[in-house]
């Protein structure tokens, strides 16, 4: 097998320059990968920790392709890291995977001892909480009037439900939210020191304050139980099997940034549709309930607020036709499958009432599926009910500054008016 010549110029998603392009821009680019026959393949991107000389990685791009890879964990393997298109030091993977960052039987044990903490009791409690948080903030955004949007609004539900759900005061809010910005500043430099050494010690401090945050929390809570997330996980007993305390710290982490960032990030693009789509906000209006379940979904698929993630072959194998060796790296890229014209009509088209949508936006079938859907399913729905009964003809009043990152579609500011 001959290897395969890398994309690079325009498509290249591996060049930062790539993912500060307009949207039009990306759209356009993908829809031309997903023409290749097979896979494309790109160098990886830079590596602080040494050479990525002869190195690189498939891109994902088609729904089939995504759906297959999610569908065969066992071929294709998270244990070599999952939100890294390099390989990255242990501490990293400890620190910042928990489980996305494992296999089975390792990943089944801990996803096994963490589901048994969201019990139907837990799941009420955080229910009842995004809606009691979500009337507060609307009540805020109508006393403050114009204003950050992301800051004032899409920003503060997730990570209040999930501070409140783990028991953490409201004294460390800003504590969480400046490190979750930090873990997941991409290459951006409102974040993130330009220079490769200071950015990497930034990322590694952020989270090991996370992990002392809720280690603490957890060692006070042996001896003083409390009726929250933290209790439960730490206290949690499956089969004689607990959750070690770098394994509470490790999925602490993996909530409060992957629960925060990317409902965070679907609220905010959910104003910027409902601005720029006004038909779509009028059928909303005319029929909330029955039509916001389709909405969320279509805001997701739309959004695709993960844009990868990666995986490594186990074994050789050929999978949809295309031949891969033991060890090859690929991105499912959900950004791309969720644009798939083989399975979307119209694909660049916000349409609340799309059916079907079966799209990626929580990842794929199968055991990496995202543990939080539900309660992001809920925020969004809570969040949007609130805004548009109490603020209907709100709307973004200018371009949204997004964030400069291949990985997380985020926006960082959005100034709205409340009209």
């Amino acid at each position: 097998m001959t290897n395969p010549i890398p994309v690079t110029g325009e498509l290249d998603l591996s060049a930062n320059e790539f993912w500060g392009l307009s949207l039009a821009d990306r759209h356009a680019a993908f829809a031309k990968l997903r023409e290749f026959d097979s896979p494309p393949f790109f160098l990886d991107p830079e590596n602080p920790f040494g050479s990525t000389e002869g190195e690189g990685y498939y891109g994902l791009v088609k729904h089939a392709d995504v759906l297959e890879a999610s569908r065969h964990p066992d071929l294709f393997s998270s244990a070599r890291g999952a939100t890294s298109l390099i390989d990255l030091p242990p501490e990293f993977n400890e620190y910042f995977g928990s489980m996305i960052n494992m296999d089975d039987p390792k990943h089944a044990r801990l996803r096994r001892i963490v589901s048994r903490a969201f019990t139907p009791k837990m799941i009420k409690k955080f229910e009842e909480d995004v809606q009691l948080t979500a009337e507060t903030i609307v009540a805020d955004l109508l006393a403050v009037g114009p204003c950050d949007f992301v800051q004032q609004v899409s920003a503060k539900l997730p990570l209040k439900i999930i501070c409140q759900m783990m028991g953490i005061g409201d004294e460390h809010y800003d504590r969480v939210l400046q490190n979750t910005n930090i873990i997941l500043a991409g290459g951006d430099p409102e974040f993130l020191s330009d220079n490769m050494d200071e950015a990497i010690g930034q990322i590694l401090t952020a989270g090991a304050d996370l992990a002392a945050l809720v280690t603490d929390l957890a060692t006070a809570r042996q001896s003083d139980p409390g009726d929250d997330l933290t209790t439960a996980l730490a206290t949690a007993n499956v089969d004689g099997e607990q959750l070690t305390p770098a394994e509470l710290a490790s999925f602490f982490i993996l909530l409060v940034v992957a629960g925060n960032e990317t409902t965070r990030n679907a609220i905010s693009h959910s104003l910027v549709l409902l601005t720029e789509n006004p038909g779509q906000r009028e059928l909303l209006l005319a029929d909330f309930e029955p039509r916001i379940g389709g909405a969320v979904e279509e805001i997701v698929r739309y959004v695709s607020p993960v844009i990868w993630m990666r995986r490594s072959l186990a074994r050789d194998a050929v999978v949809n036709g295309h031949q891969y060796r033991e060890g090859d790296k690929v991105a499912l890229v959900y950004w791309s499958a969720n644009r798939d014209e083989s399975v979307f009509a119209d694909p660049l088209t916000f349409d609340i009432l799309r059916s079907p949508n079966p799209h990626v936006g929580f990842g794929g079938a199968g055991p990496h599926f995202c543990l939080g859907a539900h309660l992001a399913r809920r925020e969004i729905t809570v969040m949007l009910r609130e805004l548009l009964r109490q603020v209907p003809r709100i709307r973004s009043s200018s371009e949204p500054d997004r964030l400069l990152s291949s990985f997380i579609n985020g926006i960082k500011h959005l100034p709205c008016e409340l009209d």
